[in-house]
């Protein structure tokens, strides 16, 4: 018995460490507004979408000036032999220049202006993608705010269950020691117990579990949560077919790819392009100093004759391409392909969008019901044990009767729980799959992360290593 009782405390330590004082309680909102500012799938994402913005400078340079320096040198020396006893001749050269080239390409076949374009598509698609993230973090955030609360609950359910049941042995043994119970009685009460016991380990596993989940997505462990919210009426249609008009209109989703076929687009205008002529101009300047020593008597001393010449030239050159081997015409061809693809993924999506949209709305509508109807089980099942209860007192029930109420009751509140939860997932999963789930639509405390501003910092910059925040 000191064993058990000794289990039971340190089980109900457990359970209580997992709260904190109710002045302290995180709510739903805050829970998200940590979520945005410390996920490290955003951040992540974030800053696949500023290596993304770097795409369009990268496309502008195509029609932007190069210059380069060049440096060079060389040096050669020779010795020549006559015969007839004449004498030999010997000669040494050097010369070293240096100086500067521009390339400047005029014309390219449209190329560089459509990569621009294709780019900056890219950009905007990726900054759809992001708030496709921002959503699915948030919707994740959602859930393990609710399975914490939900997991939570159900271990007090049982811990409450393994106190009844531990009254009821007590009862059983009392009454068995006295005459009025039989051995089935206190078996039945202790078998009960038992596996009370084993359910609340098992609760507060659950409870381990979905608290980790908490810290991977939130980035703080959890405290004492508050009731979970539904979002805000705005962020969520009034009635199924509305929420599905609005769902194509603005989900990320169908806009990012809407975007991704404007880019394939102007990548099949740069494919065609390689067929076009192209113009480019050259200047270069260069500096050259010479030296040459020349030995041609013995007798005589040698003669050093040196040089400097400073010379620029300008040139033109327009090509015009006639035969690739296939090769561009191969790429239009696949470029054409992928613009088919892109097209075929917008119509995909639209029905996955939809179908979510509508997924979501019957699990709305079902999960409130639900608890609807577990709360009238919730409150038949505890009226009917009272009454089993007294009813056992006077004789007319058995201990095993107890139990079973019992059971009834905690199993009506463990559905409960997972109603309520259902419940508030449900609306946000909707709210997603419309596409409002975003910091704005939630008037969510937090500094909103704004991508254009690391675009515009960017998109038409010509030089600098160094990054707009300064690494």
């Amino acid at each position: 018995m000191r064993k058990k009782t000794w289990i039971l405390a340190s089980l109900s330590a457990l359970l209580m460490a997992t709260s904190v004082d109710f002045a302290s309680a995180e709510t739903l909102r805050e829970a998200l507004a940590k979520a945005y500012s410390n996920s490290q799938s955003l951040n992540s994402a974030r800053a696949q979408l500023r290596a993304t913005d770097e795409n369009v400078p990268q496309a502008r340079a195509g029609l932007r000036p190069r210059v380069q320096g060049v440096v060079s040198t060389q040096g050669s020396r020779s010795r020549t032999t006559f015969g007839d006893n004449l004498p030999g001749q010997r000669s040494r050269t050097g010369a070293i220049t240096s100086g500067i080239q521009i390339n400047q390409t005029l014309f390219d076949g449209f190329q560089t202006p459509n990569n621009v374009n294709a780019a900056q598509a890219q950009v905007r698609a990726s900054q759809k993608n992001l708030d496709n993230t921002v959503q699915d973090t948030l919707l994740d955030t959602v859930t393990v705010f609710m399975n914490v609360r939900r997991d939570r609950e159900v271990a007090a359910f049982r811990r409450q269950s393994l106190a009844f049941l531990n009254e009821q042995v007590r009862a059983a043994q009392a009454r068995f020691d006295v005459g009025e119970g039989t051995r089935t009685d206190v078996a039945q009460a202790q078998a009960q117990q038992a596996l009370a016991t084993a359910l609340l380990n098992t609760a507060l596993s659950q409870v381990a579990s979905s608290e980790a989940q908490y810290l991977d997505v939130v980035g703080d462990p959890p405290g004492n949560l508050e009731a979970g919210t539904p979002p805000n009426r705005s962020a969520i249609p009034s009635s199924v077919g509305e929420a599905v008009r609005v769902s194509q209109e603005q989900h990320p989703a169908i806009q990012a790819t809407k975007f991704a076929v404007d880019a394939a687009s102007f990548q099949v205008k740069s494919a065609e392009g390689a067929r076009l002529p192209t113009l480019a101009v050259t200047g270069q300047i260069d500096n050259t100093y010479a030296l040459s020593d020349q030995d041609p008597d013995p007798g005589n001393l040698p003669g050093v004759v040196t040089q400097n010449e400073v010379s620029g030239t300008v040139g033109a050159q327009l090509t015009v391409p006639i035969y690739q081997g296939g090769l561009v015409a191969s790429r239009v061809r696949q470029a054409k392909e992928t613009l088919s693809q892109r097209r075929i993924e917008v119509d995909n999506i639209r029905d996955q969008v939809r179908s979510a949209v509508a997924s979501a709305w019957a699990q709305r509508q079902a999960a409130e019901a639900n608890v609807q109807g577990y709360r009238a089980q919730v409150a038949a099942a505890q009226l009917a044990l009272n009454g089993v209860v007294e009813e056992r007192n006077v004789g007319q029930r058995t201990t095993l009767d107890v139990l079973n109420a019992q059971s009834d009751v905690i199993t009506a509140q463990i559905l409960l729980a997972g109603a309520q939860r259902d419940t508030i997932v449900a609306a946000y999963t909707l709210a997603s799959a419309v596409g409002s789930l975003l910091p704005d639509r939630l008037a969510l405390a937090v500094d909103r992360y704004e991508p254009e501003e690391h675009y515009q910092a960017v998109q038409d910059k010509w030089y600098g290593l160094r990054t707009p925040d300064g690494r």
